[in-house]
């Protein structure tokens, strides 16, 4: 029986590869002919989204291994002050980041930042502005939602 932790993890690795692609798939003229999309089209805006949803789930499965669980309303919200709480003000994070990285260490006060900076521009840069504006914004997210994952699933790995 696959546990929910596991499924969140697979819904983050899931999310993750989806950003890499349609990042890759906004410049792919080729690509875009065969897959009936137009020239011009970008799907930056959600790659963003993407890359934000690897880290949410992430961070929810690292929830889940004491047993928190967090639930709408407001489950964003929820997810990024228990993951601040249980692991980052706690220093809980930060050692096991220190064990797995003793060459780079990626601080949870870092990754936290992470989280927020892609929630924040999930809602900001899905919503509100053109698609091909977002191409460095995009690269940064898939950049940062690499980051987080790979060690986040680190941690997870070596519980």
């Amino acid at each position: 029986m696959v546990s929910l932790i596991d499924v969140y993890i697979g819904r983050a690795e899931n999310e993750l590869r989806l950003a890499k692609a349609l990042l890759l798939l906004s410049g792919k003229e080729d690509v875009k002919i065969q897959l009936e999309a137009e020239r011009g089209d970008t799907f930056y805006s959600a790659v963003i989204s993407n890359a934000y949803y690897a880290i949410f789930y992430v961070a929810k499965a690292l929830l889940l291994t004491k047993g928190i669980t967090t639930k709408a309303p407001e489950v964003h919200k929820k997810t990024i002050d228990d993951f601040k709480k249980e692991f980052v003000v706690t220093g809980i994070l930060d050692y096991k980041l220190l064990e797995i990285y003793r060459e780079m260490i990626i601080s949870a006060d870092e990754l936290l930042g992470l989280f927020e900076r892609e929630k924040w521009k999930r809602g900001n840069f899905t919503y509100k502005v053109a698609s091909e504006a977002n191409l460095p914004f995009a690269e940064e997210s898939v950049k940062n939602a690499k980051i987080f994952v790979q060690n986040i699933l680190a941690v997870l790995e070596n519980r």
